[in-house]
């Protein structure tokens, strides 16, 4: 079957001068926009043409295709007049823009992805095989959740699910032959308990509005999970803040849980933070929160939520023994390592000669 070909001889202004070379448009149906191929890639040239149609062999059409590599992000009618196309160089591969990681791997950039699905499609072999040459090893492509539709491609090409968030879904493909070598998706989710007691010796509590059956009607510690980003000591402070209005001071980690198997199949690392109450006034966040209250402590350990679960129990002895300056817990201090060069939280108690009782909250 005859196949449409854009012919006859456009002007091709490249570098200052002009070149007479043939135009086809119309053999796969693609079209790339400028921004399809990686920075700094050189051979794009600019066309300008009035096109006429003109049909020829499937054989004349094979002995030109590799010559040609074809661009137009507007609209063409057969026909029509002048249009700008972008042009590469025979010796050159069209790529996704994308910049290499510290690992000799390859992240795609998620703002400059085809419009195109076909161009995509086309795009995305060439670039693997232009990766596979040059070594490369993982790619890691971020799709936004309004390009969906390059998803089936990329899978269909190899590549695998990583992890996906409101914004977006990660794939990714490993060139090399042999195990993936890629980290996987996060393994933890990570969240933090307020333990603030007051000058009255009283602890803040709350009940949640959404909770197990077996928790109806307990009184525990604020909880919550932490944000991207976000550090422990100062996750703490803020679902203090969000669940019951009250302003707190971090003072130490107290202790941690380390439990698996649980949302999603995820590990889970709870933090028991000691805060220092800065207000008194309590404003529930009546969303998610039911009740707060300030609770004297023996009554708040006498529940049977806290005397049947030997873990809750033993998280309240450390607090207690805590207060009584027989116990020190691990304190946050801002250090900065050579590996990253940045600074992060380093977690540690400091026991000085002088006073092994630690300092009293």
């Amino acid at each position: 079957m005859d196949k449409v070909l854009m012919d006859l001889r456009p002007e091709v202004v490249f570098s200052g001068r002009a070149y007479t070379k043939p135009v086809m448009n119309r053999i796969c149906g693609l079209r790339f926009p400028r921004q399809s191929c990686s920075h700094g890639e050189r051979g794009f040239l600019e066309v300008k043409s009035s096109n006429s149609v003109a049909t020829t062999s499937s054989a004349g059409i094979d002995s030109v295709a590799p010559r040609m590599l074809l661009g137009n992000a507007s609209s063409e009618t057969n026909g029509s007049s002048s249009t700008a196309r972008f042009w590469k160089s025979p010796e050159e591969h069209c790529v996704l823009e994308s910049c290499e990681d510290e690992y000799g791997g390859i992240i795609v950039n998620p703002e400059k992805l085809p419009w195109n699905t076909n161009a995509f499609a086309y795009l995305l072999q060439e670039s693997l095989s232009s990766w596979k040459t040059k070594g490369k090893k993982g790619v890691w492509l971020k799709v936004p959740l309004g390009r969906s539709e390059l998803v089936p491609i990329a899978v269909k090409a190899g590549f695998k699910y990583h992890h996906a968030e409101q914004a977006y879904v990660m794939l990714t493909y490993w060139i090399p032959e042999g195990p993936c070598l890629l980290p996987a998706n996060a393994s933890h989710q990570v969240g933090v308990g307020g333990f603030v007691i007051n000058e009255n010796n009283e602890v803040l509590v709350v009940q949640e509005k959404y909770c197990a059956s077996s928790s109806v009607g307990a009184w525990k510690l604020p909880t919550g999970f932490i944000h991207e980003s976000e550090e422990i000591y100062s996750g703490a402070v803020r679902e203090v803040k969000e669940e019951t209005g009250i302003d707190t001071e971090f003072v130490e980690v107290i202790s941690f849980r380390h439990a698996h198997h649980l949302a999603f199949g995820k590990s889970d690392l709870f933090f028991i933070c000691m805060l220092r109450p800065l207000s008194n006034e309590i404003k529930i966040d009546e969303h998610e929160i039911e009740a707060a209250k300030w609770m004297p402590l023996n009554e708040f350990v006498e529940q049977p939520l806290i005397q049947d679960d030997k873990m809750f129990r033993k998280i309240i002895d450390i607090c207690i023994a805590r207060l009584g300056k027989r116990y020190c817990g691990l304190a946050a201090h801002q250090v900065i390592s050579k590996f990253d060069g940045r600074s992060s939280s380093l977690y540690y108690n400091v026991v000085e000669p002088q006073d092994f009782n630690c300092q009293g909250v």
